[in-house]
């Protein structure tokens, strides 16, 4: 606790006061333009890895960067953050990003860490499609690679997911939002895009930022 506090009060002096107006406009309203779905892993911090600004980003974060398919009746953060980001903020664009050395996808390839976890495992249940996806085209990867192409499996499955919420849906319809699948390689700092027309992920570059079919 001791680190937070000193790094609030280096926060407050530091960063706060030499930018005291825009943190004040920032009070006033947010206009983000990217609805962020990531993992709730320490290590993931999408503000540092994108380099932006407060108010730049609306994030949702979860074990797994999941999003369960929409339920009616059945109330969800995830489905009220997403029609919120829509209809609330104008979101334009969503990004599911993932990453490698993801615990929550550990979690699902081998099941019997989440044993004394019963919440956790059933959480995970919005990603056993991946799993199976994987065991079913990717027989022939071990280790790291398996492990990388779960997380890659994930990200689209979730993508998928993320199409059966009615404002998605509309707005994609309207051709007023785009989809992006991302995956954050952590040992490099890179970050890979899903390429609709290779069908493969490919490291993000300066300028293309293609949107998942």
């Amino acid at each position: 606790m001791e680190k937070l506090i000193s790094g609030i009060h280096r926060f407050q002096a530091d960063v706060f006061a030499p930018n005291c107006e825009f943190f004040r406009k920032l009070a006033d309203s947010q206009n983000p333009q990217t609805l962020f779905v990531t993992c709730s892993d320490s290590r993931m911090v999408p503000e540092l890895i994108c380099q932006t600004d407060p108010g730049d980003l609306f994030v949702l974060r979860n074990a797994g960067n999941i999003v369960p398919p929409y339920s009616p009746g059945v109330p969800s953060g995830e489905a009220a953050t997403i029609e919120y980001a829509i209809h609330g903020l104008g979101i334009r664009d969503i990004i599911i990003c993932g990453h490698t050395r993801c615990g929550a996808m550990q979690a699902v390839a081998e099941p019997q860490c989440t044993a004394a976890m019963p919440r956790v495992r059933q959480w995970l249940e919005h990603a056993q499609a991946s799993a199976e996806i994987v065991c079913a085209c990717y027989s022939h990867l071990v280790g790291e690679a398996r492990a990388t192409a779960l997380v890659q499996e994930n990200v689209l499955t979730q993508l998928e997911h993320l199409r059966t919420h009615p404002a998605v849906a509309a707005a994609l319809a309207s051709g007023e939002l785009k989809l992006h699948a991302w995956v954050y390689k952590m040992e490099t700092g890179e970050v890979f895009t899903f390429d609709p027309e290779s069908g493969q992920f490919a490291p993000l570059e300066v300028g293309a930022t293609p949107a998942a079919p």
